[in-house]
């Protein structure tokens, strides 16, 4: 794919400040990338303080930069290292940077944020087009509402990031779900640089453990809240469900997360324990091979899960997080429309007899295979054309500003 290397070198960048989903995005596409192409390596930079937890491909390792957590007002601390959130910054940018230097990629994929967290990509990203490396923007199909991306973006200058740093925008979904840049003064030069892929299909890894179940039989309903630092809500509601109506026809499995607190963790393996028909696991690395065991899901509707019900055909429930974004709320709500999945608002009171019938009711729920929406699940070739097509045009030899007037 590239002259006078051993194979292309492929650099991602995901901040990972907090839960699974970059990470988890991040790991697929570079798996992806790496089967289609045997010459290729992929390097992954990451905050997430759980990745080495997961399983990598051949021709795929990671680079753990020094993790940081976002508090609930907004203000960001590092997660295990007495420094200040500045110094702590200006480190993983440092190690970014140098990384990049070392490494020498071919292309540079950033995941989500166009400058990085505060601001630490920029740097690397100014090596990148002085070198002339190709930079290219990964989104998720939705963002946030649109007025309060536009005030993130706004505060964060993302927008001229994308006009100065990147020559492609790959959006993980299809319009008919989400523009992610809706309502955005994206210049039109911009625009133009936009691909959708597709959502991003899952597979059971081939060396994937069977996790064995200690107290419920198949076929189960999986209940996942990702990281689980906040998803208590959901848990409480099925919980409340099957003590309230024992008699619910399938078994539920329920996985708690990583980020879940301790004390929330051992408060609901008590409830668990009282209930014949409830497990309940901490965590998995190997989510896919649960929920293809289930005969449905009840999950929050993140970006993976999304995936992973359309790619194993799974009747879902989704009770979306509404705060502090709404972009769960707004992929679930177009989902239901196209009839992928069915919604399930938390309105608060979170009625126990409500979360029994809509698990009585799954199993009547027509699978999303049901739906046909073209290109829903072509995302995994869509990156590895788009990449091949990038690489093949080499470096670049103007910034890409002046590239693409």
């Amino acid at each position: 794919m590239t002259d006078g290397r051993d194979g292309a070198r492929i650099l991602v960048y995901s901040h990972d400040s907090f839960g699974l989903g970059h990470l988890r995005r991040c790991r697929e596409i570079a798996h992806a990338l790496v089967e289609a192409e045997r010459d290729l390596s992929v390097l992954i930079l990451s905050g997430s303080p759980i990745i080495g937890s997961f399983d990598f491909q051949n021709r795929v390792d990671f680079v753990r930069i020094p993790g940081v957590i976002k508090l609930r007002d907004g203000d960001y601390v590092s997660l295990k290292l007495p420094l200040d959130i500045e110094q702590t910054l200006a480190l993983r940018a440092s190690i970014i940077k140098h990384t990049a230097e070392i490494f020498d990629p071919d292309l540079l994929l950033v995941d989500k944020e166009p400058l990085g967290l505060r601001g630490e990509v920029e740097p690397t990203l100014e090596l990148m087009r002085e070198r002339g490396v190709p930079c290219v923007l990964g989104l998720r199909d939705v963002m946030d509402d649109p007025e309060l991306l536009a005030t993130e973006w706004a505060r964060k200058n993302a927008l001229p990031a994308l006009d100065a740093y990147y020559d492609d925008l790959w959006v993980y979904g299809l319009p008919q779900i989400c523009d992610p840049l809706e309502g955005l003064p994206v210049p039109a030069g911009v625009r133009k640089r936009v691909s959708y892929t597709g959502y991003l299909r899952r597979a059971i890894s081939e060396n994937a453990p069977e996790v064995p179940l200690e107290k419920i039989e198949e076929p189960y309903v999986l209940v996942t809240v990702g990281g689980g630092g906040d998803g208590e809500q959901i848990v409480d509601w099925v919980l409340r469900a099957y003590e309230r109506d024992p008699g619910i026809p399938h078994p539920a499995l329920i996985v708690l997360g990583p980020f879940m607190g301790s004390e929330l963790q051992h408060d609901f393996q008590r409830r668990v324990n009282r209930l014949e028909r409830v497990e309940a696991l901490t965590f998995s690395a190997h989510l896919e091979s649960l929920m293809e065991r289930a005969v449905g899901v009840v999950a929050m509707g993140g970006y993976n899960t999304f995936c992973e019900v359309l790619s194993f055909d799974k009747r879902a429930i989704i009770v979306p997080r509404q705060e502090p974004r709404r972009e769960q709320l707004i992929r679930a709500s177009r989902a239901q429309e196209l009839g992928l999945v069915r919604m399930l608002a938390d309105d608060g009171r979170r009625d126990a007899q409500t979360m029994a019938t809509a698990l009585r009711n799954l199993v009547q729920q027509p699978r999303p295979s049901e739906r046909v929406v073209p290109g829903l699940l072509d995302g995994r070739e869509s990156v590895v054309r788009l990449t091949r097509h990038r690489l093949a045009l080499g470096r670049n030899k103007a910034p890409v500003a002046a590239r693409m007037r």
